[in-house]
């Protein structure tokens, strides 16, 4: 019985202390996973380059058809509906 009346008060002691580090320790973990290191940094902005190329040459392919086929844009239109 001494025991159980020393371990109920040191229980209610420590309890909050590891609720508070587990707590701590994850958001420390979810802060470093969301967090990109430097290949994935490089990776991002390597494929930002790319889709803005890609915008760029939608938008030739685009004048170009305006210029030859002025109704592509209504064509296309109708196949999909």
């Amino acid at each position: 019985m001494e025991v159980l009346g020393l371990l109920i008060p040191l229980s209610a002691i420590t309890m909050p202390i590891w609720i508070i580090w587990i707590v701590l320790h994850y958001k420390s973990k979810n802060k470093e996973f969301r967090s990109l290191n430097a290949d994935e940094s490089d990776q991002l902005d390597d494929l930002n380059s790319l889709a803005e190329k890609m915008a760029e040459r939608i938008k030739t392919l685009e004048t170009i058809l305006d210029a030859e086929s002025p109704e592509w844009r209504d064509n296309d239109a109708k196949r999909q509906t």
